[in-house]
C-alpha cells in the first residue's frame, strides 16, 4: 500500500501553498505582500509564507494589485480562486499596494513645417527679491506680469 505524503503546509486543513499559488495566478494580483499595512504570514516548519494567514473563521491574503485591475474586478478573481480551497472560511483580501503605472509613451515627433500649439510664454507673477531690509515683506502682493508677443504675420 503507498504511503501518502502529509503536506507541512496545511493549517487548520487548509494549503496554505495552494492558497499562495491561486491568489498568484489572478490575473490582477502581482504578487502576495506580507509587510504593512497588516503583517500577514503563516510560519510554517522551516519557512514562511508572506501574504496568506488562515485561521478556524477566515483566509486572509495580502496582494499587491497590477496598475489598471479595478478593485472589484480583482476581489472577484481572488475570491473565486480561494472559494474550493477555503474549506467554507471567509476570505479577506487587504490591497496592500498597487505597481506603478507603466511609462507612457514618448511624445509624437513633429515633422518638419508642421505646426504644434502656440508656445504660451511669459510669467504669471514676480519673484518676491527680499534685500534683507526691514521694511520688505515677504507677503506683499505680487502683480501678474504677462510677455507681450505678436502673433505671427499671415501673408496677405
Amino acid at each position: 500500500m503507498p504511503v501518502m505524503a502529509v503536506s507541512d503546509a496545511l493549517v487548520d486543513g487548509v494549503d496554505v501553498d495552494a492558497v499562495a499559488t491561486a491568489v498568484r495566478g489572478c490575473p490582477g494580483v502581482l504578487d502576495l505582500h506580507g509587510g504593512p499595512p497588516q503583517l500577514i504570514a503563516t510560519y510554517l516548519p522551516g519557512r514562511r509564507v508572506e501574504g496568506v494567514r488562515i485561521d478556524q473563521w477566515a483566509v486572509a491574503v495580502q496582494v499587491r494589485a497590477r496598475w489598471g485591475t479595478p478593485v472589484s474586478d480583482l476581489s472577484a478573481q481572488i475570491r473565486a480562486a480561494l472559494r474550493p480551497l477555503a474549506a467554507g472560511r471567509r476570505i479577506d483580501i487587504v490591497w496592500a499596494d498597487v505597481a506603478d503605472p507603466p511609462p507612457s509613451p514618448p511624445a509624437p515627433a513633429t515633422t518638419p513645417g508642421a505646426r504644434s500649439a502656440p508656445e504660451r510664454r511669459g510669467s504669471w507673477t514676480e519673484p518676491n527679491t527680499y534685500t534683507g531690509r526691514d521694511d520688505d515683506s515677504s507677503s506683499e502682493p505680487t502683480i501678474p506680469t504677462v510677455a507681450a508677443t505678436r502673433p505671427p504675420s499671415s501673408p496677405a
